[in-house]
């Protein structure tokens, strides 16, 4: 396992669409996943996806559980998900505050679907379907959102929330997505 460098925004390689994992099970397929789990771990985040360390396949991490920086959180479960799909399953929109390791330092009040399922695959090619909600429908979101070349400000609707984690909250910082 190697702590990766978390590529930050303007990377051109953090716009570019991720392409699909066509072969499981595999050591190098392994050792990304290892690598990407380490480095979320190094740097307490809730998610990381292969694009942020200059890896373009559709590959997702996120676990939160007991995070330090993340204290009020429910428990998401560790996951590693490849290929994902994401389909809302309801039209409801909850606004969230949201950071993120390649745009460390900012928050931005961020609205995402407040339900949804996902699909994909595990590292070994075994089907994962979840219908979730709140913090944890967020959390994939924001990390899907990166195998597609989006990085949460792009997604957001009013500037005047979007800032340096500071100057929004002086004193304390937001428990967002990162």
């Amino acid at each position: 396992m190697t702590i990766r460098t978390v590529l930050r925004m303007g990377d051109p390689r953090l716009w570019q669409k991720a392409r699909p994992v066509e072969q499981f099970n595999t050591p190098q397929l392994h050792a990304l996943i290892d690598d990407i789990e380490e480095t979320m771990r190094h740097l307490d985040g809730a998610g990381l996806a292969a694009p942020q360390i200059g890896v373009g396949l559709r590959v997702v991490i996120f676990s939160v559980d007991g995070n330090p920086r993340y204290p009020d959180a429910e428990q998401v479960p560790r996951t590693v998900l490849i290929n994902p799909v994401l389909t809302p399953l309801a039209p409801t929109i909850e606004e969230g505050w949201e950071g993120c390791l390649s745009v460390p330092g900012l928050r931005g009040w961020v609205p995402r679907w407040s339900r949804l399922r996902y699909t994909g695959c595990d590292a070994f090619g075994r089907a994962i379907d979840r219908c979730v909600a709140g913090f944890h429908a967020r959390v994939v979101q924001h990390e899907c959102d990166h195998l597609d070349g989006i990085l949460y400000p792009m997604r957001i609707r009013d500037f005047s929330r979007f800032g340096f984690v500071d100057e929004l909250f002086p004193g304390g910082s937001a428990g967002a997505v990162e």
